[in-house]
């Protein structure tokens, strides 16, 4: 059976997709949060990427041809922004502690 033949891929990708999109668009407001909803935010977007992360991964461990082909894919196109994957996550951490940081400083 092929990487993407799965069902548990199939689902768990279709779902890591409708979860980003509902927290980009929830994100849009983020000014307007308070405090707690700022950090509740923050820890959806860490979960967010936690999980993205090892979907990532189990595209590098495979070796089912179109698992390798998609994780060529998307070493091309964000090498087109001079990035890699881990580096793509390492920012998105980075990003994400940095807002942590602006919300320690607020009152």
């Amino acid at each position: 059976m092929g990487f993407f033949d799965s069902e548990i891929v199939q689902q768990e990708a279709k779902q890591l997709f409708e979860d980003y999109q509902a927290l980009i668009k929830l994100g849009q407001g983020y000014g307007k949060f308070d405090r707690e909803g700022k950090k509740m935010f923050i820890e959806q977007m860490e979960a967010m990427m936690e999980r993205y992360g090892v979907f990532v991964k189990r595209f590098e461990l495979s070796e089912d041809f179109m698992a390798q082909m998609t994780m060529e894919q998307l070493k091309t196109q964000l090498g087109q922004f001079g990035v890699t994957p881990q580096q793509m996550l390492e920012q998105m951490r980075l990003t994400l502690e940095r807002m942590k940081s602006e919300l320690d400083k607020q009152p």
